[in-house]
């Protein structure tokens, strides 16, 4: 894991264009997948169905996109402390791509660079890019802009 504590907001400007924290490795269980699918309504097979999805490409369940993407707020709240902020939101995603599936028993982590950094009334708004790695995969399993808004 590779963490950073940013005390100032002003700070965040420095470091448009760098990676600065990757988080722990996560196991995708099945359990996490169900209740997934549980909570969204999503039972596609590919997903929650472990006999059917043998006969699939993938040879076993695969996490939703979704899951994936619903894990950076984990990742970056493990790695990420903004100490000055007294407030932040989730304000949307910019561009949003699932270039890999997570089989079922994978490990996956997130990485955070920086992508932009725009002064708003009261703080900033964080654009950053967020990479969900699969342990021993040659691409990621998502790719997304993740934008914040952080008020001191």
């Amino acid at each position: 894991m590779k963490s950073i504590e940013i005390k100032r907001l002003a700070d965040l400007k420095g470091m448009v264009g760098q990676e600065i924290a990757v988080s722990d490795w996560h196991v995708i269980t099945q359990e996490r997948i169900n209740q997934f699918a549980e909570a969204t309504g999503d039972f596609q097979w590919i997903h929650v169905d472990p006999e059917k999805a043998k006969s699939s490409p993938f040879k076993t369940t695969v996490a939703h996109g979704f899951l994936t993407l619903s894990l950076i707020p984990l990742f970056s709240q493990e790695c990420i402390r903004m100490s000055s902020a007294r407030m932040g939101v989730n304000y949307g995603l910019n561009k949003v791509r699932f270039p890999n599936p997570v089989p079922v028993g994978s490990r996956v982590r997130g990485r955070f660079a920086i992508k932009d950094v725009e002064d708003i009334a009261g703080g900033v708004q964080v654009t950053m890019l967020a990479t969900i790695e699969v342990e021993g995969a040659d691409k990621p399993a998502c790719v997304a802009e993740s934008v914040s808004r952080r008020y001191e």
